[in-house]
């Protein structure tokens, strides 16, 4: 007779399967933590280990994107929100699949591949790195001041946390180069992470062709392959321009700034300029027979060069008042107050040579004065104060001051003469300012215009001036005396129209000014 081994075998039956499900619903599990939450191993999570917070799977050095991808991931606990309801949701899919669109068109067109190590800066949430990995460029990761684990780690945008060269492409989105301070140094930065033959794709909102050559002058080691509109993904930007960038190796490294001045004493004025000449306001052809009253009048009238274009892409934005007078004569009444600055610091110089306005100025913050005459060669001049029948009033009762070269310091009648120090103006402008700065002027030296403008084209130092508001100075008809013209100066009104318009044909966008 034999033994009755059913029953034993029959539980040893189902002690097997309820393992053998154990380990299905715990691999099941381990597999959805790691592969769709992203999220590390840990007790909570039901997985067997969980991993040190120093665990580096690329050795010693510098860290890698794939290893700060793995030390973030392990450094998230189950007590954080969950990603799933935030990349499932209706916002994330959508921004996830306009970014799939667009990096497959770029794959399209040879720009990215799913071999290329892509690097996605200053996205806060990651939808960008998100896309990469879902349509297959697996090697790819992205930056911000707050890390989004696993698929965004902390940088800043000038402080990017990789060698240099390590990336084939790397992708600005969401307008991030609209909104940086320094635009420079971020493009810098990324240049410098990017290998040579890498692509750069920036999605901008710029418009206008002032602001996009701005942009592309940021990128010197770089050449624009191509450039797209496209529709944006929702009303916040719903318009996008998208530029194709490319590092070419043996050209100017980042950083490096280009002439546009193609000889000595004249700039190149690029198409994009002529066409915002178009839009300025004419100047006045005809001689006013009452300038005091039509040339006010004609400040109404001034387009200014930061109401027609968009300046975000200039590394530093510098206000430079040449015969300044004191704080409230035009900084303070005008230029605070008045001109559009899109948000922008603007760093203020106020050159002035009269003593009486030096002291106003030490209490003024934000304002550098250079208590000097802006001539043409450093040497001492004399400055001749005066009051002229018909010209407008002034602090204190005293009157506007001019240069007078080579005179005797003794005044005389109602005139008033100061030994000052003159500065080479032009050389000071070349070693202050850059082209990738916007530097607007306004020039009321009282007719020392006629020395400073030419000596300006002479030098070439004409290129690194955006915009000037100009007071040409001629003999004009008198408020007090009617048929009088002023003795004060001897140059015509169409002298001063012939040097506004050499202005204008030389890049420069001047306005007449009263």
């Amino acid at each position: 007779m034999e033994p009755a081994a059913g029953k034993p075998s029959f539980m040893r039956n189902i002690l097997v399967r309820v393992l053998l499900f154990g380990v299905l619903v715990i691999g099941v599990r381990f597999a959805y933590v790691v592969t769709i939450r992203g999220e590390s191993c840990d007790l909570g999570d039901f997985c067997f280990f969980s991993l040190p917070d120093n665990f580096n799977i690329t050795g010693a050095g510098k860290i890698g994107p794939s290893a700060i991808v793995v030390k973030d991931a392990v450094r998230s606990t189950s007590t954080a929100p969950s990603r799933v309801d935030l990349w499932t949701s209706k916002g994330w899919r959508k921004a996830v699949q306009f970014y799939s669109s667009v990096f497959q068109d770029l794959i399209v067109d040879g720009y990215l591949t799913p071999n290329s190590k892509s690097l996605c800066v200053e996205t806060s949430s990651g939808q960008d790195v998100f896309a990469l990995r879902e349509i297959g460029v697996v090697d790819a990761i992205g930056t911000a001041k707050k890390k989004s684990p696993p698929l965004v780690v902390s940088a800043l945008p000038s402080r990017q946390p990789f060698d240099g060269e390590t990336f084939d492409f790397v992708f600005s989105g969401g307008g991030a180069f609209d909104k940086v301070m320094r635009p420079l140094d971020f493009a810098s930065e990324i240049t410098r992470t990017l290998k040579p033959e890498g692509f750069l794709v920036v999605h901008t909102k710029t418009k206008d062709g002032y602001s996009f050559n701005s942009f592309v002058d940021l990128f010197n080691c770089c050449t624009v392959v191509k450039t797209r509109e496209i529709h944006g993904i929702d009303s916040s930007m719903p318009y996008i321009r998208e530029i194709v960038l490319k590092k070419e190796p043996g050209i100017l490294r980042h950083g490096t700034s280009k002439s546009h001045s193609n000889s000595v004493n004249k700039c190149s004025v690029p198409g994009h300029k002529k066409e915002l000449f178009q839009k300025a306001e004419q100047l006045i052809a005809e001689e006013p027979l009452k300038p005091w009253i039509t040339l006010k009048r004609n400040i109404k009238n001034i387009k200014y060069l930061a109401s027609m274009v968009d300046i975000s892409f200039k590394q530093r934005y510098v206000y430079i008042d040449v015969g300044a007078r004191s704080y409230g004569s035009s900084i303070g009444s005008w230029f605070r107050k008045q001109y559009p600055k899109q948000n922008k610091t603007f760093e203020v110089y106020a050159i002035e040579a009269d003593k009486t306005f030096h002291y106003e100025y030490k209490l003024k913050k934000g304002v550098t004065l250079l208590p000097y005459a802006a001539w043409v060669k450093n040497e001492t001049l004399f400055f001749e104060i005066n009051q002229d029948p018909g010209h407008k009033e002034v602090e204190k009762g005293r009157g506007m001051g001019r240069i007078q070269p080579g005179q005797s310091s003794a005044g005389s009648g109602d005139k008033i003469v100061d030994q000052i120090e003159g500065f080479d103006f032009a050389n000071w402008l070349k070693n202050s300012v850059s082209e990738r700065d916007f530097v607007v002027m306004k020039m009321d030296v009282e007719g020392t215009e006629f020395d400073l403008i030419p000596r300006l084209f002479e030098t070439g130092a004409i290129c690194l001036i955006d915009e000037i508001f100009l007071e040409c100075h001629y003999n004009r008809w008198q408020r007090c005396c009617p048929g009088e013209r002023s003795a004060k100066y001897q140059k015509t009104y169409d002298q001063c129209l012939d040097l506004f318009s050499q202005l204008r044909k030389s890049g420069v966008l001047v306005h007449q000014w009263w």
